[in-house]
């Protein structure tokens, strides 16, 4: 294999991340329905689960203890930022070789999430 191959590969795999990257991005940043939890709406409802699970029964207790775990994880998440600038800018400077080389539709990417826009900013049309 010469250097030129073995440059393409990594080069497709840079591209590989940098479209994966995004889409995760899109995914976890995904609108949901109903009212948005907000750190404040979090800790609200952990105070009321320390004082639920004085009087709880066993099987009450475990459910509290899991719901507990599930709200500090999704806390935590709410803490954690990620730049979806720069993974949006890598998505356009990747997208355009990434779906050539894989044969993608703008449609597919559309139905992930990807707006018009980024899209044709990444020359995929």
């Amino acid at each position: 294999m010469d250097a030129d191959h073995k440059a393409k590969l990594a080069q497709g795999r840079a591209d590989a991340r940098a479209v994966k990257g995004y889409l995760e991005f899109l995914e976890t940043n995904k609108p949901k329905r109903g009212r948005r939890r907000t750190p404040e709406s979090i800790g609200k409802r952990l105070a009321a689960i320390a004082t639920e699970v004085e009087d709880a029964s066993a099987l009450a207790r475990l459910n509290l203890f899991q719901e507990r775990a599930n709200l500090e994880a999704e806390l935590a998440a709410m803490e954690e930022t990620v730049d979806g600038d720069a993974l949006r800018a890598a998505f356009i400077e990747a997208a355009g070789r990434y779906a050539e080389s894989k044969g993608l539709k703008p449609a597919a990417f559309k139905q992930m999430g990807v707006d018009a826009a980024t899209l044709k900013e990444a020359g995929i049309s």
